[in-house]
């Protein structure tokens, strides 16, 4: 059985779209492959990690990617999980299937780090969420 292909995107590919990868891999891993990647390159937020630990998904040796490196590839869905990402994220022809998530970046959230960890576990479970009702139907 070939696996569908998913590319996420985000700007900085740090925490929305490795979240989103994350989740992926652990839902359906069998179903699908998955990679991630930002318009601009940074690291994977701590916070971000941390979430994720929180639901037993590991993503601290994710790394952050350019989308130039992965264009080329063939792509059943690409997803965009933050607006400037979508708006900014050029034309993929091996793209099938485009979708956009407009999702909050939790790394900008104010406050403490134990309000900005709300603001991150807000996001996960609206991906989380997401993602089971499109691995549903999909």
């Amino acid at each position: 059985m070939n696996k569908r292909r998913v590319l996420f995107l985000c700007t900085h590919n740090s925490a929305r779209s490795q979240m989103a990868e994350g989740f992926l891999r652990a839902m359906a891993g069998d179903r699908f492959e998955t990679q991630s990647a930002g318009t601009e390159r940074s690291s994977v937020h701590p916070l971000a990690i941390r979430a994720m630990a929180e639901r037993g998904i590991d993503i601290s040796t994710h790394t952050s990617k350019v989308y130039d490196s992965l264009i080329t590839q063939r792509w059943d869905y690409l997803i965009t999980v933050c607006d400037d990402a979508n708006e900014r994220c050029p034309f993929v022809a091996g793209a099938v299937e485009r979708l956009h998530w407009s999702l909050e970046d939790p790394s900008r959230a104010p406050g403490s780090d134990e309000a900005r960890l709300m603001a991150f576990r807000r996001i996960r479970d609206a991906i989380e969420k997401r993602l089971a009702e499109w691995v549903a139907m999909t």
